[in-house]
């Protein structure tokens, strides 16, 4: 037996990201519907919750490239 904490093969930064697409489009529709009810005070209508839902579809994409991204970095660092 290894002492080895990252014994098994390496995940690529792809399949990171991919895991991790439900969380991020999640916490995106969570700050978009946050932040138009801020919003609110200088005015402008709320976001209804379906539209911050079908918004953070594609708005996700990027959210879950750099947590992805994030997420490798403290890989890369606790191997060290």
């Amino acid at each position: 037996m290894t002492d080895d904490l990252f014994s098994g093969p390496r995940w690529s930064r792809r399949k990171i990201t991919v895991v991790l697409y439900p969380f991020a489009a999640a916490a995106v529709a969570i700050n978009l519907f946050m932040a138009s009810l801020v919003t609110q005070v200088i005015g402008l209508p709320a976001l209804p919750p379906v539209w911050a839902l079908g918004l953070s579809v594609p708005l996700g994409v990027p959210a879950a490239m750099l947590f992805g991204r994030w997420v490798e970095g403290l890989l890369d660092e606790a191997a060290e």
